[in-house]
């Protein structure tokens, strides 16, 4: 569709992933690029306001010197026997579904815009519920993973990690959260709520006990980021920036370029769970 797009000479505004692959990715980047039309990718997480307060945070040197990281993500998708499958049957047929390749390029964007550039990553993914029912009420075999874990290492050294599933049950504060940790403070957001604890606020624990609760409030010392001034729908910034970049030349951080670099690290991802290793995102623009 996009390539037919590009042909007829239309500037292309996509949902991510631009294309299954990054080479295929930078075909249709090439394409634009030869015919002087202008694109873009949806990339609306960034603008989720928890985000937004978390990524205000680190950029502002709140937190100090990063030194680890986390994102979780997921909540539990009937299989359609007990409950409606609460997502289409695409997400788990071979493809386009798959964790990885459905929800890894939003997570590239969001870390490397807050927390800082992946350089390599060591992925492993699953299939925890490998029978479901489509919307036609025939049983079918899940054919990709439902589930995710990845290391990653950033530039400078900081390690962080990914863990998403759609067989798991929610007990944290939202059904996406990043948890940032530095030498200075902590902070974790949801999707709109931002919590931070500073140096000053972090208890100085010493021990457990093996044999009773100490009855510690793990909860106590985090504050609630202040409001953003003001939120707008993700979608719609997105949307917007896409529209100045048409009719005035105003820059786009969402590109291709970008989107590809979203599908490189999925790529990366199943190539390290094939291999069974490390393996090394290269640098932007170096796909």
């Amino acid at each position: 569709m996009l390539e037919k797009a590009l042909a007829a000479g239309k500037h292309v505004y996509c949902e991510k992933p631009v294309a299954p692959t990054a080479a295929q990715g930078l075909a249709l980047l090439r394409a634009a690029q030869r015919r002087g039309l202008k694109h873009g990718v949806v990339e609306d997480k960034i603008h989720l306001p928890g985000l937004q307060k978390l990524a205000a945070l680190t950029k502002g040197g709140e937190l100090g010197r990063v030194v680890g990281f986390r994102l979780e993500f997921g909540w539990w998708v009937f299989d359609g026997s007990a409950q409606p499958c609460q997502r289409p049957s695409w997400n788990y047929r071979a493809g386009g579904g798959g964790m990885i390749l459905d929800m890894y390029p939003h997570w590239r964007y969001v870390i490397e815009s807050i927390v800082g550039r992946i350089v390599s990553v060591a992925s492993s993914a699953w299939i925890a519920t490998p029978e479901r029912i489509d919307e036609q009420g025939e049983r079918y075999d899940v054919a990709v993973e439902d589930s995710a874990a990845t290391l990653m290492e950033l530039e400078g050294g900081a390690f962080g990690t990914i863990a998403s599933s759609w067989a798991t049950r929610v007990r944290r504060d939202d059904l996406l959260t990043l948890q940032v940790d530095g030498t200075k403070g902590s902070a974790i957001a949801g999707l709109h709520r931002c919590h931070v604890q500073s140096m000053a606020d972090t208890p100085a624990i010493t021990h457990f006990s093996v044999m009773k609760d100490i009855g510690a409030d793990y909860r106590s010392g985090w504050i609630e980021a202040p409001p953003l001034a003001s939120y707008r729908n993700p979608y719609r910034v997105g949307w917007e920036a896409f529209l100045r970049h048409v009719a005035a030349g105003a820059p786009l951080e969402s590109d291709f370029a970008a989107g590809i670099r979203d599908v490189a690290f999925a790529d990366a991802c199943h190539r390290s769970m094939r291999e069974r290793t490390w393996v090394a995102l290269p640098p932007a623009g170096q796909v």
